[in-house]
């Protein structure tokens, strides 16, 4: 497993270097004034293209085509890497496409993610059979139209989760490393040893792009990177639960309750001012950490300024990501405990929001001029 991760990590390390070679001009088609723009000069966004490439060559050329994983005794082949590659290309070639064209609608990006989560509900069986209640679980499973439901809207939803929260240099890519890493733990604790490297070669792959993307910001990951993001964690995630009863449902909605509620807030708030959904705004948690906690930095250059800026965001969020992912961890079987962190995680989230958008961050935990 950790040939693969480091091969994949190699090769998108190499892949980004050449896309930030290349695809400077790119960058300069990239308009000034959208309100989630936080860089200053012409950066390409097309990382998720050398991610993707990354990681699949790694399980695919690397993996089965070597028989490396074969000879591991890894129950991943040809078919079971095709099946995955076959789900993900509708959400991530919208990403990708977007990236290149910014031409792609949200509706048609919506329309596409639903497209591999249909894919992967229907090819590969993907369903959410449990919901962590005894008695409910008998009617859920009774009823299995729910379970591939529900698993329909994951796997379509959490791209965009992704997307919302790829804000600044280092923060999705970090999230998703973090959330790929907890996931392989599960499944080496309870023996899925295949799952465990999908998700790990993701995490290499995604630590190759990183070594451009932070702290310098010399490539962007793009729709594409987060829509591989959140498609392959959210396969993985229903993957595990389907596959083995002791762990709890609650387990990956823990995990990713960071993504998933700063998408549901996002929508609420917006639809509360008569605002669609889908119009980008600066009012998301990451940005109000950029505007009002990591504040003024001393440099006389503007450009280098902003960069320190947006550096010193993505460590709040980490730190921020972390308070659910180690507690995820530790109570991986116990759902119970697991509700009450996600419930914790809601009750602070919110009036944390709200104290700094109404301008009460205590004075200690600001950075800047004092």
């Amino acid at each position: 497993m950790v040939v693969l991760s480091l091969a994949a990590c190699a090769l998108t390390w190499l892949l980004c270097l050449l896309l930030i070679r290349y695809a400077l001009d790119h960058g300069r088609r990239y308009s000034e004034s959208v309100p989630q723009r936080f860089h200053a000069g012409a950066v390409p966004r097309v990382g998720g293209l050398g991610i993707f490439i990354g990681w699949f060559a790694a399980l695919g050329v690397f993996g089965v085509g070597t028989g490396f994983a074969k000879a591991a005794d890894l129950r991943i082949d040809a078919p079971s890497v095709a099946l995955w590659l076959l789900a993900l290309l509708p959400s991530v070639g919208a990403g990708l496409l977007e990236d290149f064209t910014q031409r792609l609608s949200p509706k048609f990006r919506l329309a596409l993610t639903s497209a591999s989560a249909l894919l992967a509900v229907v090819l590969m069986g993907l369903t959410v059979n449990r919901v962590g209640f005894s008695t409910l679980d008998a009617y859920w499973q009774a009823w299995p139209v729910w379970g591939a439901l529900l698993a329909f809207v994951a796997i379509a939803g959490l791209p965009h989760a992704f997307n919302l929260i790829d804000g600044y240099n280092g923060l999705a890519g970090t999230v998703a490393i973090l959330i790929c890493l907890a996931i392989a733990h599960v499944a080496l604790q309870v023996g899925d040893r295949s799952l465990a490297l999908m998700v790990l070669t993701l995490a290499g792959a995604t630590a190759g792009f990183l070594m451009w993307n932070y702290p310098r910001g010399l490539i962007f990951a793009g729709d594409g990177g987060a829509y591989l993001w959140g498609g392959v964690i959210a396969m993985a995630s229903i993957t595990l639960v389907q596959r083995h009863d002791q762990v709890s449902p609650w387990f990956p909605m823990l995990l990713l309750i960071y993504p998933v509620w700063e998408t549901v807030f996002s929508i609420y708030r917006k639809l509360a001012r008569g605002v669609s959904p889908g119009v980008a705004d600066a009012l998301h948690f990451h940005q109000l950490i950029y505007r009002r906690i990591v504040r003024e930095v001393f440099h006389d250059d503007e450009a280098r300024r902003m960069l320190t800026r947006n550096n010193r965001t993505s460590p709040y969020l980490w730190g921020f990501t972390m308070l659910t992912v180690i507690p995820a961890v530790l109570f991986w079987r116990n759902t119970p405990m697991l509700m009450v962190f996600c419930g914790l995680f809601v009750v602070t989230y919110v009036p944390t929001y709200l104290m700094i958008v109404r301008f009460k961050v205590p004075r200690w935990i600001r950075r800047g001029r004092r």
